[in-house]
This record gives C-alpha cells, sequence and structure tokens, in this order.
C-alpha cells in the first residue's frame, strides 16, 4: 500500500520522541502522504492474545474535519481507538462516543436535556469559586507538583462536585479515573495487568454512578445527577446503566483532557514569556481568544478512529470498506494549511478554528463549553494572583 514507509506511527517508540520530532514526521506525512496506511499498532492495553488490524493515519486538517463531518461514511460505532476492544467494553467506558445514529442522536440528546441553563450557570459559578480555592492552596503551599495540586485538581473535583458524588466516595473515583487512562503509566499500573486494572476501573465508577443514579430517582437534589435521571426526550429517559457509560467517560474525558491542557499551557507560558506579558496585560479580556490557543497548542485528545463503512477516497488515497481511519488531531492542530505558523504559541490567534475538541459533526465535543469555563477560570486565577508562576520540564508518557 502506498504511504511513507519509515513513518512508523504505530510504534511506541514514536510517541515517546519529544513533541518537536514527532512534528517533523507529521509535516513530512501532512506533505508526501496525508492518508498512509499504517501497520497494527503495538497492543498495551489489550496485549498481544486480542488482534488487530491496520489503518489509514489522517494527518491533514481538511482531512480530519472532513471525516468528523461525514458520520455515514466513517462511523465510530465500531470502536474510536487504535485497538479493537470488547465490544462490552465500548459500551461500559465510552458511552455514546462508539455509537451512531439513531442511538447516537438519543443518547447525546439526552444528555444535553440534563445542561439546563439554570445547571450551567451553576456549573459556571462553582468553577470560578473552585479555581479560587485551588490557587488559594497553590499560595499557601508553594512550589510542589503542578499537576497533582493544579491541573489534576480543577477538573476532578468540578466532575465530583457537579454530579454530587459523596465525599466518602470521591478519592475513589480520582484513583479509578486514573487508572482508566494510566494504563501506559508504569507507576500507576503497580505492577498489574492492563487491561484488568483499566477494566476494574471502569466496573467501580460504573457501579458507583449507578447507585447514585438510584438514589437521586429517590431523593432528587440539585446536582446534575439528578437532571441525568430527570432528563427526558420524547418520552424515553436514560438507563442507570446509560447514566453509568457516560459518567466513566465524564471521569476520563472530562479530567484527563483539562488536566493536560492546563499543564502544557503553563509550560508554554513558561517557554513564551512574550505570550504571557500579553495575558497578563489584560487576564480576562484576553482569556477567551487564548484559551482556543492552549486548547490548540496542546490538543489534549490526540486521535480517534472510524470505521469506513463503503469505499470511499480520501485525498485522492482509496480507502475500502471496513478499513480503520484513524484521525491525528495534533498533527491537523499544526497544519501550516490551516494556521498561519502553526508552531508558534499565539495567545491573540483570532481566529482560530483548531480541532482541539474534534473536527465537527455529530461526535463534537459535548463538554467543551465545561473545559473552556474551566481553562479560563484557572489561568485567570494564576496570571492574577502567580504572575510569576513557571513550569518545569514535563515527563511526557508514550501511548
Amino acid at each position: 500500500m502506498p504511504g511513507v514507509v519509515d513513518i512508523d506511527l504505530s510504534d511506541q517508540a514514536f510517541w515517546r520522541l519529544p513533541p518537536a520530532e514527532r512534528e517533523v514526521a507529521f509535516a513530512r506525512l501532512r506533505g508526501e502522504a496525508p492518508v498512509s496506511w499504517q501497520r497494527p499498532p503495538d497492543s498495551v492495553l489489550m496485549g498481544p492474545d486480542m488482534p488487530t488490524t491496520g489503518y489509514w493515519a489522517v494527518v491533514r486538517y481538511g482531512d480530519v474535519r472532513m471525516v468528523s463531518r461525514d458520520p455515514k461514511t466513517f462511523r465510530s460505532g465500531q470502536g474510536v481507538m487504535f485497538e479493537d476492544v470488547p465490544e462490552e467494553l465500548l459500551e461500559a467506558s465510552i458511552s455514546f462516543l462508539a455509537t451512531d445514529a439513531p442511538r447516537h442522536t438519543k443518547l447525546r440528546g439526552l444528555v444535553s436535556a440534563a445542561f439546563t441553563p439554570r445547571q450551567t450557570a451553576r456549573i459556571e459559578e462553582r468553577i470560578r469559586g473552585l479555581a479560587t480555592a485551588v490557587v488559594d492552596e497553590l499560595i499557601e503551599r508553594g512550589d510542589c507538583d503542578f499537576v497533582e495540586h493544579v491541573a489534576k485538581r480543577l477538573p476532578m473535583t468540578t466532575i465530583a462536585d457537579l454530579i454530587g458524588v459523596p465525599e466518602s466516595q470521591r478519592d475513589t473515583v480520582t484513583v479509578a479515573a486514573d487508572e482508566v487512562v494510566g494504563w501506559n503509566d508504569p507507576d500507576v499500573l503497580a505492577g498489574r495487568a492492563p487491561f484488568e486494572m483499566n477494566a476494574g476501573a471502569i466496573m467501580t465508577l460504573t457501579a458507583i454512578a449507578m447507585e447514585l443514579a438510584e438514589l437521586r430517582r429517590r431523593q432528587p437534589a440539585d446536582d446534575l445527577m439528578t437532571a441525568l435521571v430527570q432528563a427526558e426526550v420524547e418520552g424515553e429517559r436514560l438507563t442507570s446503566e446509560e447514566i453509568g457509560a457516560f459518567f466513566v467517560l465524564l471521569s476520563v474525558a472530562g479530567n484527563d483532557t483539562t488536566r493536560h491542557t492546563t499543564s502544557h499551557t503553563l509550560h508554554a507560558l513558561t517557554r513564551f514569556p512574550d505570550e504571557r506579558r500579553i495575558l497578563l496585560e489584560d487576564p480576562p479580556g484576553r482569556m477567551p481568544v487564548a484559551v482556543e490557543e492552549f486548547v490548540r497548542w496542546a490538543t489534549p485528545v490526540m486521535t480517534f478512529r472510524r470505521t469506513a463503512s463503503s469505499d470511499t477516497e480520501l485525498s485522492d488515497q482509496a480507502i475500502a470498506e471496513g478499513d480503520k481511519v484513524v484521525m491525528f488531531y495534533s498533527s491537523a492542530n499544526r497544519d501550516e494549511a490551516a494556521f498561519d505558523e502553526p508552531q508558534r504559541f499565539d495567545v491573540r490567534r483570532d481566529p482560530n478554528h483548531h480541532v482541539g475538541f474534534g473536527g465537527g459533526g455529530p461526535h463534537y465535543c459535548l463538554g467543551a463549553s465545561l473545559a473552556r469555563t474551566q481553562l479560563r477560570s484557572i489561568f485567570t486565577e494564576l496570571l492574577t494572583r502567580l504572575p510569576d508562576i513557571e513550569a518545569g520540564e514535563p515527563e511526557p508518557l508514550a501511548g
């Protein structure tokens, strides 16, 4: 099959390269083979007993948007990860991300119905308060692990607070959320098999959510779980199992993505002091535009997969029915055809039509507004109260 054969995106060693070196490879792919065939990925989560197949790597901005906005040709129901995983795991952990219409439309509509204007206003007010509290503690603590005490704490506390997770279960939820995404982190694994740890964490989160859903049906409260169990569209409501799957998705996607964006942004503001000075001139006023650059720069969700439902073509490359197609958002967000000087961190970049929340279409990130609110809140607090804060060099993981 055609493609640049010496750039192996399926090799874990590729993802251990520094970001600048990976970007050189992506730039070459964008220029020479924007849709290239890649071998089956090195299996980390499932192990060698779960066979998987190769895939088409889509690295240009325009192609990523095209795939995202054509759910009939490029479907999600067969999985959104590099690897093939059991259907029951998809059902329990990724909620409506790994579904197609009409089920996707129903589930997303029901979840969206829970985010009423009243809930949204409450969420935004609570996030601002949590950001203030996080920075209060940071000032008192001084030098610390920024990821642990700031980047990780705000999104996880936000989720637990909004859903209404009891205080007695919040540490359990935090640990389980880390375990769902930590299958390639030796510190999180602590000698356990990746799949077993991942599946156990999903079961833990699901059980907590289902128990809370049943409680809120009997005893409503002023929280998002109550809104979820009461949400109704055309006479249908979410089941406890569907709420459990959504809670897993929220605990992972709503936590890990904001954590990574917050961490990458502080590192960028440390590397590019001129951009920091621009923000310091008017943190509240310039933050909405800057947040879009934070997300583009970090691109916390690096890939998602689709499966071709029929023979098709993308950038002059024939794709057969049943072939996997993987979108590389990190490459699309550095595409010279879509962004002026994409390698430059620019807090005044406007317009900024990045694909950090997806490339549009029905699977566009439902939590984009929540993420933006968290990022605006935490960086307004940090730059207003700790204008000289800096980050050390990160130690990224592969995968």
